[in-house]
């Protein structure tokens, strides 16, 4: 059901690392090829994050356009949130170290870990703040540092993962695009065919831990696979009647950049042509939160979009946790 009082994303910004790990690059380090990257993924490069680039500092690079693109000053937030599962370190929270970064010294600071799904988590959070005047402007980030996870001897999910970072300023303003309808949910039965199994109280750090590289990421691809497509066509479908709006109406549909196999097939059970759907995978590769979070971006600057164009965001990620989210220009 639609709010009379929809919070609106009042701004967008993102950022990726300047270094471009290419399908060439990878097939130098690991037994793969640029044609088997591109036909199973879409995949053709990706950006990797510096050794001393954190996930906070993606994290406020993004912020910072952001809050250029809304217009407000750091100080005019009173919400931060990160959606990460690769934080700068368990605690204190990255969102603490992004307040220091960007000056949002009146900001209440916290991360949420729903991995692919992250974005769309926060979003609706901050909509929910904002719509009950908890918090005036929420500013949402989605930042990711996937090759500090990543095996990179592992040729079925070192070809995957990208780093970067997107952002969003969530507030109560008019003649701004609103959030007419979220949807989130998840399903733990196979939690465990997605993860990074060390670092937290199950297996903590041991030289056995580090031996088995229970600190890397792990994933049983073609089971990821299934699930995906079934609860990314859930949750479209779910938020779509929540809203009382029909596929035809769609402008675009931004998926979770995953797999191309993945993103076609969904927009094809759900009854999108291939012309709708945003990508950026075969630039950035899979960046976890941070996808869809630089597709807004992306989206939102294209300049084509006018008044009462819907788009239709889409996630699927570890947990499993999905989510879909409809926002009118």
């Amino acid at each position: 059901m639609r709010t009379s009082r929809a919070a609106s994303i009042i701004g967008t910004g993102s950022y990726v690392p300047d270094k471009i790990l290419t399908n060439s690059d990878l097939a130098n380090m690991v037994d793969t090829s640029d044609e088997w990257i591109t036909t199973r993924t879409g995949i053709k490069e990706r950006r990797i994050a510096a050794d001393n680039e954190y996930t906070s500092d993606l994290a406020a690079a993004a912020a910072k356009e952001a809050l250029k693109s809304a217009k407000i000053s750091a100080s005019n937030i009173d919400m931060l949130i990160v959606a990460t599962i690769t934080p700068d370190m368990p605690f204190p929270s990255t969102a603490c170290f992004v307040q220091e970064k960007i000056g949002a010294k009146n900001a209440a600071c916290f991360d949420i870990g729903a991995a692919c799904s992250g974005y769309i988590y926060a979003i609706e959070i901050a909509k929910s703040f904002v719509e009950t005047n908890l918090h005036s402007k929420v500013l949402v980030i989605a930042a990711e540092k996937l090759s500090s996870i990543t095996d990179w001897s592992d040729r079925n999910t070192c070809v995957l993962f990208g780093d970067g970072a997107g952002a969003c300023v969530v507030g109560l303003v008019e003649n701004k695009p609103k959030i007419l309808c979220t949807y989130t949910g998840a399903n733990s039965k196979a939690a465990e065919l997605l993860m990074m199994p060390g670092g937290g109280t199950r297996f903590p750090a041991t030289v056995e831990t580090i031996e088995k590289k229970f600190h890397f990421l792990k994933m049983s691809g073609k089971e990821v696979f299934k699930n995906a497509v079934v609860a990314m066509c859930k949750a479209a479908q779910t938020v779509m009647k929540k809203c009382d709006i029909e596929m035809d109406e769609i402008k675009y549909f931004l998926p979770h950049q995953a797999n191309t196999r993945i993103i076609d097939a969904v927009a094809r059970k759900i009854g999108l042509t291939k012309e709708k759907i945003h990508f950026n995978i075969h630039k950035f590769g899979n960046m976890s939160a941070a996808s869809i979070a630089v597709g807004m971006d992306e989206v939102f600057k294209k300049g084509d979009l006018v008044k009462g164009d819907k788009i239709l965001m889409d996630a699927f990620g570890a947990g499993f946790t999905f989510g879909s989210l409809i926002i009118e220009w």
